[in-house]
């Protein structure tokens, strides 16, 4: 969901080339390669930061981020570069031996909440440091929540993207005949796919089944749907119902009929380009899916296409977000203090997120300085009732369990059987 290269604008601050061209097969080598570097913090080393927003929105949102904290912090200097390659999987390498070593970067990209379990011990406590009272009065219960491992914020989360999104082409759904907002249930949706399917030429759902997170997502939003937050807190918690886990993958089932077909053999980026050509009708996903169409001038928002929480999950903004944790064995533990506390300003979050294309979890934040789709996230989101954290991407999970998880999933893509994987998830934290 992020991009693989870019180069940063290197005046004001000292880059690590060594860790963007690293491949898989060097990874380990990364450790300690900041040694003997000097920084302007008071005689400190860099903030070594290791990230993989390595091109497109993600490039550009890091570097306005380190822009406006160096106009800030002129004499702070960094040793930054993204790790490129397989997506997250480089840089989740990186970490984990780089902590494995006890020789863990400043900070460094990571989804927060259950994630940083892997390496529970090894934070320091940021309350009253950088999580001041003025912070924690301004972010609501989810991300704050998700920002502490063990009752104690290790974590600054930067940005919030929505993962219980339903996106559609408008020319196409008023072809069909179909309201988005009038689709009240997951089951409901079904009914909107086939009218698509009888009443256009376009495909209903652009889902991807290639690999299993989108379909892992999906079908979390359905259980939050079906069975409201108290379901989905009890599935995340190791108690789920076993009759309300069955009926959302038999959903999830249903929606199948109406992929694309070669949805086995496509990505998530191609499905999306299909609903922005009028191709397919409907695709959920986070709100990365419209940072696609903000960058195509020829399909525009409330013209060319919509969006609705999708249907049962009015009122929840399912949660996923980068954060910058930090390590207790911290090689600039002062600079980077700074730092995280910037990142938790309204300044911060709006910079990186008017790029990135989510929304900042301060909720003092201006909207207006975001674009309208954005404005419109940010206002079900500061109105919601409650954001549960993402089950795909970690949040609401142990690594352990989540790998459980999605290797369900693997298994149900190919073959669709509800009873199997019902077994399979309910046995996953056992």
């Amino acid at each position: 969901m992020t991009g693989n290269d870019s180069t940063h604008d290197v005046s004001r601050r000292s880059v690590l080339k060594t860790a963007g061209a690293a491949g898989a097969a060097g990874l380990t080598g990364l450790a300690g390669c900041v040694g003997g570097l000097t920084g302007g913090g008071g005689g400190q080393e860099p903030i070594e930061l290791l990230h993989a927003w390595s091109s497109g929105d993600g490039s550009d949102a890091i570097a306005a981020l380190l822009d406006g904290f160096q106009e800030e912090h002129p004499d702070v200097e960094f040793a930054e570069e993204p790790v490129n390659g397989a997506a997250r999987k480089n840089l989740g390498t990186v970490i984990q031996n780089r902590m494995k070593n006890n020789n863990p970067p400043s900070t460094w990209q990571a989804w927060p909440g259950k994630n940083l379990t892997k390496f529970e011990g090894a934070y320091g406590d940021l309350e009253g440091d950088v999580w001041d009272d003025d912070m924690k009065s301004n972010y609501l219960p989810g991300p704050k929540k998700q920002a502490q491992v063990g009752g104690t914020f290790v974590t600054v989360p930067l940005n919030i993207h929505r993962i219980n999104n339903l996106f559609y082409n408008k020319s196409v759904v008023e072809e069909a005949g179909v309201d988005p907002s009038s689709i009240s249930t997951p089951d409901d949706l079904t009914a909107a796919f086939q009218k698509v399917a009888d009443n256009t030429d376009a495909t209903p759902f652009a889902q991807q089944t290639s690999s299993n997170w989108s379909t892992v997502q999906l079908w979390a939003t359905v259980l939050l749907g079906q069975a409201g937050q108290s379901g989905y807190n009890a599935f995340v918690n190791g108690n789920g119902k076993e009759a309300q886990i069955k009926k959302a993958l038999q959903t999830v089932k249903d929606y199948s009929e109406f992929y694309p077909d070669d949805a086995a053999s496509i990505t998530f980026t191609e499905a999306n380009n299909r609903v922005m050509s009028g191709k397919a009708a409907f695709i959920h996903q986070g709100d990365w899916a419209a940072g696609a169409y903000s960058g195509n001038d020829e399909f525009n928002y409330g013209e060319d296409w919509g969006h609705v929480p999708f249907p049962g999950t009015d009122g929840y903004y399912a949660l996923n977000m980068d954060s910058f944790p930090f390590p207790s064995n911290n090689p600039s533990p002062e600079a980077t203090k700074t730092f995280l506390s910037y990142c938790g300003t309204t300044d911060a979050q709006i910079r990186f997120n008017k790029k990135k294309g989510s929304i900042p979890p301060r909720k003092d934040a201006d909207p207006s300085k975001l674009n309208k789709f954005q404005q419109d996230q940010f206002d079900d989101f500061t109105s919601s009732d409650a954001q549960p954290p993402s089950i795909q991407h970690g949040l609401a999970l142990a690594p352990a369990i989540r790998t459980n998880v999605l290797d369900a999933f693997s298994g149900f893509i190919e073959s669709y059987d509800v009873d199997k994987t019902t077994t399979q998830l309910v046995g996953s934290f056992s």
